[in-house]
């Protein structure tokens, strides 16, 4: 891979860093937050949910808008407003007296400035890039910033929570600006020829239920993977993040130390799992079935023995389960479909992962009221059923293994 390519992507990895960093470092804060406001466990949890319902909205919108004006156009803007949403939840937690409403105002500007940057990622770098290799090697390093993220974000969100509560709101803009320097300057986006007409919306929409109709069942159950994946993570992060806090009474920055452990497991597997499944879509498959099992396997464990050593442990487990899992996701989707309509369809695919972000915390938080063991159920049974789906619905072509030279379809 050329200098000039690794400079885009590593700009471009900062994207889902910075909106990994602007959400996931207020889970080890929530329960800080929900003391110094007066709020319930469902109340605090929304402050994650509304971010992600907005983006569950806008997405789409956002992904059709880069396909027709471009990737750039559409994701410096975005980024600008995921900032301004973070100093509006830092100025009211700062400022007013009772600013829960103008908190969760912030974060709905937030979540439209992240339904414009982070999925929009994933189709550029399938713009950027012939070789389908290189796509998979490129989607890894998004994904490992993505979970780098993870892993640095309860750590950071506690140490800035340290000094004062609502400071990691006020780092959002701070984090957002290094980013839209970083795309602004150094990200070439691929020209188009000045001769490709741009499709109407009426034409764009039927190229889109075309590819629907021809590919929805692989498309479905890649949305229903992503899904809950990001649903157990959250959840189960959400989850751990109050059970440190009242039944060991670990809180603070030793809190979001035990929360990255899993988080780092995640990060390092999604590196070496986006480096090593190449253009290999049998692989790919299996990799989801591996990592899925796994998954549901920590669950199980975890139901018969709750120790914090285990705990930690099998949800290091389950770190590496999802790890592996999303790059082939992300690999599939990119790759099987055309650039035209690549970025709704992945922005598709992203709405599904947020919606599994936005659901996680209120869920687990009910759960975690009713007993602690239908976490674990919950968490197994939905990987169960994912492995299900994708070993019933996600088929490459037999006929690759006839001509190993063939890149392999899906059915």
């Amino acid at each position: 891979m050329e200098a000039r390519k690794k400079l885009d992507l590593l700009a471009l990895s900062s994207v889902p860093l910075v909106m990994t960093l602007g959400n996931s470092m207020l889970i080890p804060v929530l329960p800080q937050i929900s003391k110094k406001l007066g709020i319930n466990a469902f109340q605090v949890s929304l402050i994650i949910t509304v971010y992600s319902i907005v983006a569950i909205l806008l997405i789409p919108i956002a992904g059709y808008l880069s396909d027709r004006f471009g990737r750039k156009v559409v994701m410096v803007p975005c980024l600008i407003i995921a900032g301004v949403g973070g100093a509006v939840s830092g100025w009211a937690s700062w400022k007013m007296d009772d600013p829960y409403i103008v908190i969760l105002l912030g974060r709905v500007l937030q979540g439209i400035g992240s339904a414009g940057a982070a999925p929009v990622v994933m189709p550029l770098i399938g713009d950027m890039f012939e070789d389908d290799e290189q796509i998979s090697a490129g989607l890894g390093l998004t994904e490992t910033a993505n979970t780098a993220g993870k892993v640095l974000s309860p750590i950071i969100g506690a140490v800035l929570a340290a000094f004062v509560w609502f400071l990691p709101f006020w780092f959002i803009p701070f984090f957002s600006l290094i980013s839209v320097l970083l795309v602004f300057f150094l990200v070439k986006v691929p020209k188009q020829d000045d001769d490709d007409e741009k499709q109407s919306f009426k034409e764009f929409a039927h190229c889109v239920k075309g590819i629907f109709k021809q590919d929805g069942k692989w498309l479905f159950a890649i949305f229903a993977v992503g899904c809950t994946i990001m649903f157990v993570l959250f959840g189960i992060l959400f989850f751990l993040s109050d059970l440190l806090e009242k039944q060991y009474a670990i809180d603070g920055i030793k809190k979001g130390l035990v929360l990255a452990i899993p988080l780092l497991a995640l990060s390092i597997s999604s590196y070496f799992s986006g480096k090593k499944i190449g253009q290999n879509r049998h692989l790919m498959k299996s990799v989801i079935i591996i990592g899925m099992c796994l998954v549901a396997f920590s669950f199980i464990a975890l139901r018969v023995q709750h120790s914090l050593i285990f705990l930690i442990s099998f949800l290091v487990l389950t770190g590496v389960g999802i790890g592996i899992t999303l790059p082939s996701l992300d690999a599939l989707i990119t790759e099987g479909i055309e650039k035209e309509q690549r970025g709704t369809i992945t922005s598709i695919y992203s709405s599904m992962r947020f919606i599994g972000v936005a659901a996680g915390p209120p869920v687990f938080s009910y759960l975690m009221s009713v007993s602690e063991h239908l976490v674990y159920y919950i968490s197994a049974g939905t990987s169960v059923i994912a492995v299900m789906v994708v070993m019933l619905f996600i088929k490459p072509d037999k006929d690759f293994e006839k001509d190993p030279n063939q890149l392999p379809k899906l059915a």
